[in-house]
């Protein structure tokens, strides 16, 4: 499964206040991060990619180029517009670690989904359980500070964003609905 969305690769900070303006009028967008993978002890990247996803179309920030501009920080700060990821803790400080900011209105699917009975937090065990499908982490080690993003590295991260959203809205259906049933693997 991925993303089939369109995706727009976003390199200057103009680009960047256009799409954070489009982005700023949905109520809801789901959020991800990549960063260049370190193999060295010790040694860490900052984060290269922002992912923020509406259910048709995906950003991709490539903050190893244009950095954390205001624009985008008013986003992750945008009291109207939810942010949901997966492990945020983890994605906000590194991105503090660019620009320092407080986010605002933002929903950890790892608290959100408990309610559900699942396990395991990751990504894609959270899909699995919920939509019965596959997400490729094939793409997760590859260079996100390479001159030109591959399609796969593409449709890889615009697919994490656009997963978190989804698994809010059905973990929004089956808690409203009770359509679900827990079953104790113990």
């Amino acid at each position: 499964m991925q993303f089939e969305g369109r995706v727009f690769v976003i390199q200057s900070k103009s680009e960047a206040r256009k799409a954070v303006k489009y982005l700023l009028s949905f109520p809801r967008v789901g959020i991800d991060t990549e960063t260049r993978p370190n193999f060295k002890p010790g040694a860490m990247h900052p984060v290269a990619l922002l992912q923020v996803s509406t259910s048709e179309a995906c950003f991709l920030f490539r903050l190893n180029r244009i950095g954390l501009p205001d624009c985008l920080v008013q986003l992750l700060t945008d009291e109207h517009t939810q942010k949901v990821g997966l492990s945020l803790h983890d994605d906000w400080a590194q991105l503090r670690r660019r620009t320092d900011f407080q986010p605002v209105n933002y929903i950890e699917l790892q608290d959100y989904v408990k309610p559900l009975g699942i396990q395991d937090m990751s990504l894609q065990k959270l899909y699995a359980n919920l939509f019965h499908q596959k997400i490729s982490k094939a793409q997760r080690l590859t260079n996100w500070e390479a001159d030109v993003l591959t399609e796969p590295q593409k449709r890889y991260a615009a697919t994490d964003a656009w997963a978190c959203l989804r698994l809010m809205e059905e973990t929004d259906r089956l808690l409203t609905t009770q359509a679900f049933e827990l079953i104790d693997n113990s």
